[in-house]
């Protein structure tokens, strides 16, 4: 159908429905001669007179009324679903699929959403907790979750979270045998428990810094997890030091189950980001829940 045929079928609904050019010109803003010659255009392309026009008044010839019954339900039918439309604005709906890391998903993500999926009850959300860089466009997700310096150029960024810093720490059983180390060089001297990336394979490296110098440490020790929460259980139970970003380990210091040490070799460095490509369409969904988890505090975007 082309589009002056749906134009051409609104003027013949509105005329039919008002009986009358008149008040269908007022309803459509349009002039009266304006809808005659459209009536009269799509009689001709027909074949058939729709309308009975006097001096009095307009009524529907009986094609009229076959072609009314035929279009209205279709009209109607469209109206609903542009309605159905604007209810999804009202009220948001649809899954959302963002992929971010154990430690990501555990302190930002999960408390972010207890507060929002209450008040939207028809939007799902799928969480995939994975350690490696995963191409989020390649695996369809809606969006991921990676450190600030770790988001492509070409993603668009969202500060969810404050400035990290790693934290050494071990357990109070751990240093009742053993000194706390004042260096990253005095870890040569401790059981250190290993990082292994799920998937470059390699062990991480501790990173230091102080006074503007960067220091990469590699440790030993006996233990090597590639899942940070076993990195945790190892290090209270006092097995060995394990470097670890600070939000992860914060109940366990506060507790006293963790001791921290090399605090002054940990500078800040930029919290997750919430990335996506800049191209990609918003849902009202996926708009809402990146307001719910962008950060505002003091050094937020």
């Amino acid at each position: 159908m082309r589009r002056e045929d749906l134009s051409d079928l609104t003027v013949f609904l509105a005329v039919a429905d008002e009986r009358s050019f008149t008040r269908a010109a007022n309803k459509l803003g349009a002039s009266q001669s304006a809808l005659s010659q459209t009536i009269r255009r799509l009689e001709e392309r027909l074949g058939v007179r729709l309308l009975t026009r006097t001096t009095r008044k307009v009524a529907l010839s009986e094609a009229g009324e076959r072609l009314m019954e035929t279009v209205r339900p279709a009209f109607e039918a469209i109206a609903t679903r542009l309605e159905a439309l604007g209810d999804l604005r009202a009220k948001p709906a649809g899954t959302i699929r963002i992929t971010a890391g154990d430690g990501a998903a555990e302190t930002i993500l999960w408390p972010a959403l207890t507060r929002f999926l209450p008040d939207y009850p028809q939007v799902r959300v799928e969480i995939a907790v994975e350690q490696g860089l995963t191409d989020i466009v390649v695996e369809r997700f809606d969006a991921g979750v990676r450190l600030g310096e770790q988001v492509a150029k070409d993603m668009v960024a969202v500060r969810i979270g404050p400035d990290l810093r790693m934290a050494v720490v071990g357990a109070a059983a751990y240093f009742a045998t053993r000194a706390h180390p004042k260096t990253p060089y005095d870890l040569a001297d401790h059981d250190c428990i290993n990082l292994r990336f799920p998937t470059a394979g390699g062990l991480y490296a501790w990173e230091f810094g102080q006074g503007g110098r960067d220091l990469n440490v590699r440790v030993e020790g006996r233990l090597v997890f590639n899942n940070v929460p076993m990195i945790v259980q190892a290090a209270t139970a006092g097995f060995g030091l394990a470097c670890l970003p600070e939000d992860l380990v914060s109940a366990q210091l506060a507790d006293g189950r963790l001791v921290r040490v090399l605090e002054d070799w940990c500078p800040p460095f930029a919290g997750y980001h919430l990335y996506y490509p800049s191209r990609r369409q918003q849902s009202a969904a996926f708009a809402l829940l990146v307001e719910a988890l962008r950060y505002r505090g003091a050094t937020g975007d």
